[in-house]
């Protein structure tokens, strides 16, 4: 017969029960893990470690990394608003759209490397987002073929500026090494002739983090003047 522990003794606590597994939670915990560890620590099998399961039961609700990837950029654009089409405004509301983007894509480690690997993005914010895009440069005026290029060429600049943006806000750059290659570049500059390059040996100062803001607007505004141009064109 089992003698029972005496009443002020604390009783084992049952372990809580996990959360059943479901795609919606292993991208959360890739989410997480890329926000602390960087995109490099997120591997299938650090996911399912994370979840405290093996990696094999992950592939019941994702096919591969690649996949993993895919959702993860899919989940960090989900709750980006996208506007409805107004032909007064849609310049800037095309603005609008891709500043939210480029935000979202540097706001974790990594999720810019992702966008831009991309080739074909067909996950459902994806979509939507690039359904959104190409309604607003229809508003603009353009007809979809029209619409369909500049809807590209916009998106691929924005996955450019928010890669270079994040590779030196997340450390992807040595700033050790970044700084000695600028010394020596600045030095390198100094000594070339300047009736040679009186206007390359000038435009160091354009170039910072101060005018990363500065410069990205100056290109769109470029493009979209271009698509203005077009527009009346059509009209």
């Amino acid at each position: 017969m089992t003698v029972p522990p005496p009443p002020w003794r604390n009783r084992p606590r049952r372990r809580a029960a996990k959360p059943a597994l479901s795609q919606e939670l292993i991208v959360k915990t890739a989410l997480d893990i890329l926000a602390a560890e960087g995109i490099s620590a997120v591997t299938m099998r650090r996911v399912a470690q994370a979840l405290e399961t093996g990696p094999a039961s992950l592939y019941a609700h994702v096919a591969n990394k690649e996949e993993l990837d895919e959702l993860m950029l899919d989940s960090v654009l989900s709750d980006l608003p996208l506007p409805e089409p107004d032909p007064a405004r849609w310049a800037e509301q095309v603005k609008e759209l891709l500043g939210h983007q480029v935000r979202a894509m540097t706001a974790y480690p990594g999720i810019a490397r992702v966008a831009w690997s991309i080739a074909i993005p067909v996950s459902p914010n994806m979509l939507r987002h690039g359904e959104t895009m190409l309604a607003l440069l229809r508003a603009g005026g353009l007809d979809l073929k029209q619409a369909t290029y500049a809807a590209d060429s916009l998106s691929l600049y924005a996955k450019a500026y928010a890669y270079e943006a994040s590779s030196w806000t997340w450390g992807d750059f040595d700033q050790k090494d970044m700084a000695e290659r600028s010394e020596q570049m600045e030095a390198y500059l100094q000594s070339l002739p300047p009736a040679m390059f009186p206007n390359t040996l000038r435009i160091g100062e354009f170039f910072n983090a101060d005018t990363a803001g500065e410069r990205f607007e100056f290109a769109l505004d470029m493009f979209l003047a271009g698509l203005k141009a077009l527009a009346n064109k059509n009209s």
